[in-house]
This record gives C-alpha cells, structure tokens and sequence, in this order.
C-alpha cells in the first residue's frame, strides 16, 4: 500500500493518462489549430506585402503572440486550437527547414574563398558561445540561452526551430527567443545603413558586414539594398554561407543531448538519431540544388512554400507565449539581446576588415 502513494508513480498515471486521451476517440484534432496556423501565416504575408520591411516570419510570430492574448481568440487558442497550432510548430518547422536547404547554393557560397569561409565560421563561434555564456550569467530560464545564441549567430527564427526540435525545448522558450532575436534583427534594418559612413565601409564591404552579423534572410536583404545591388549580392552569398553552417551546429547540438541522456530511449523503444532527420533532408536538398537540376520555377515555388511552413510554424510558437511569464525575465533577455548584437555586429565587422 504504501508504494501506491510514492511520488514517482504520479508522473507515469500522468502519462498513461495523456496517451489514452490522444489515442481516444474523444481526443481533440488538429485541424482547427492546423487551419488557424495557416490563417495566421497568410496575415503574415499580408502584412509583408503591406509593409515590406517588416518580414513575413517576424509578422507571423507578432500575430501569433497577439492572438494568444486578444480576449475573443484566447479562448479558442489554448481549448481546441492548441493541438494543432503545437503539431505546426513542430512538424511545419522541419519541413520549411528541409526546403530551405533548396536555397543554398554551396557552389556559390565557395566561391567567395576559404578566407571568407574562415571569417564567417569565426563569427559564427563567437557569436554562438559569447552569447551562450552571457545568457547562463544572467540566469535566463530554460533553454532561452542556447536557442538566442542559435538564433543571433546562424540565421533567426529558423535556425531557433531546428536546434528546438533536437533539444527537446519548451514552446515558451522557443517562442520569447523567437520574439526577440526577430525584434533585433528588424532593428538593424533601420540601425545598421546609418552606421555605414561613420564606419567608412565601402558598399562591398557594408554588403558582407550585413551578410555575417544580421539573423534572418529577408532582414539582410532589407538592409543590404540600400547599399545598391553590389552590396546586396555579397549580403546574400554570405549568409548563406553562414546559413550552411546550420546543419553541424544542429547535429553538434542533437549530439550533446544524445550523450547527456545517454540510455535514455523514445517512447517507440529506440534511442534518439545521432543527426535529425530533418538535418540530413536540409543537406540533401543543399546538394540537389548545387547539382543545378532544378528550373528556377520549380525552386521559387519551393521558397514560396519554405515561407509558408516557417511562417505557419512562427506563428503556432507565438501562440504559446505568455507575456506576463515573459515579462519576468524582459529586462535580462533585452540585455542578453543587446550584449549578442554588440557581439555579432563587432566580431563580424572586425572579420570583414581584415578579409576584403
């Protein structure tokens, strides 16, 4: 009798209990939060097109988040919603992922030379454990730490996404570092153009500094324009670079993991991938692109698509925010986020000098 009431049999009746609901007949489907996901996505790309400085991603996650916390929609996003919009954001990640391998072409990114390589590679380290050790000195909660450092030094919210998947992190650390690695980098859209003359960077060498210090593609994009097309091809060819760096970082990370919960198996009995799935099906797709088969049509409708999936899974993550919880840890994460910009801008700037 008095092992029925030990406390370690709770968490397993708690289990048991989760799975008889997802596998009952009463078990609440995904649709609704699926269908939402995708209405969420297609405001987000309305509001792009409105205003196009504003990413469709980083729209779709601020929708998200606003969703979650407007009195009519609450209700119907943590009741029959919910489902759903957590399957968007984890299942609709991994395949925007997958296709996102389809825009990096390796062949063009090793065309900038192995001294281009080297730089970007350096930044990418110093921004990724400069900014995991400041988060860990600040005491942010969870995951925060690893996925911000993720964010800052690959490629934003999608480069979150996938390090979330193989570190097994909470929906609220996923979507609070989401928020604010997005709301840094639509800063430098505005910050880092006003910062070019005083730095006395010609617009080749602005072009590679937005490239290796800002986070998601269509930001860099944004801000490397107003430098002319010169500045804007250089910006693109270096993050993708840095964006070819996802895949390691990912399976480093999923390494990590695996060894920390070593013996610990799934619950289908079989111990976790050394490298994800989706990790070897964004390589495969970087090396389907390189082999130049794919027309052009059929590679813009994959970064259509790839847009879609993110932002759908961008917006599910924001749904599972919580501002007030957020709101505790503000004023350290704005300071983490401030410390990692300065890192990444500085390191990068630094890099660009002595590599052009």
């Amino acid at each position: 009798m008095a092992l029925l009431n030990r406390p370690i049999h709770r968490p397993m009746w708690d289990r048991l209990r989760h799975v008889s609901r997802e596998t009952s007949p009463s078990a609440p489907s995904s649709w609704p939060g699926l269908a939402l996901a995708g209405s969420g996505a297609f405001l987000g790309w309305c509001v792009h097109t409105v205003v196009p400085a504003v990413p469709m991603l980083t729209a779709s996650v601020v929708l998200g988040i606003s969703v979650a916390h407007l009195p009519v929609t609450r209700a119907v996003v943590r009741g029959p919603g919910r489902q759903g919009l957590s399957l968007a954001g984890r299942r609709l990640m991994r395949i925007g992922i997958v296709l996102l391998g389809l825009g990096l072409g390796l062949d063009q990114v090793l065309r900038l030379g192995w001294s281009t390589v080297a730089m970007v590679s350096g930044v990418v380290a110093a921004t990724f454990f400069g900014t995991l050790w400041l988060g860990r000195r600040l005491g942010l909660p969870g995951d925060q730490p690893l996925l911000i450092a993720t964010g800052y030094s690959i490629c934003g919210a999608s480069a979150i996404g996938a390090v979330s998947e193989v570190s097994g992190s909470d929906e609220e650390d996923v979507a609070s570092s989401v928020a604010l690695v997005t709301l840094c980098g639509t800063l430098a859209i505005a910050v880092l153009p006003l910062l070019q003359g005083p730095l006395s960077l010609s617009d080749l060498e602005f072009g590679r500094w937005v490239g290796a210090s800002v986070h998601d593609v269509g930001q860099v994009v944004a801000t490397a324009q107003t430098a002319g097309p010169g500045a804007l091809g250089e910006a693109v060819l270096v993050k993708l670079m840095r964006v070819a760096l996802l895949a390691p970082l990912v399976a480093a990370v999923a390494f990590s993991v695996r060894a920390g919960r070593r013996g610990v198996r799934t619950p289908s009995g079989r111990r976790p991938a050394p490298v994800p799935l989706f990790v070897a099906g964004f390589l495969l797709a970087a090396a389907v692109r390189a082999t130049g088969v794919l027309p052009d049509v059929a590679l813009d409708w994959a970064h259509t698509a790839q847009e879609a999936l993110l932002a759908a899974a961008l917006f599910g993550l924001g749904t599972a925010v919580h501002l007030p919880t957020l709101a505790r840890t503000g004023g350290r994460a704005a300071v983490l986020g401030l410390g990692a910009w300065v890192v990444v801008a500085g390191v990068s700037y630094g890099g660009v000098l002595l590599t052009v």
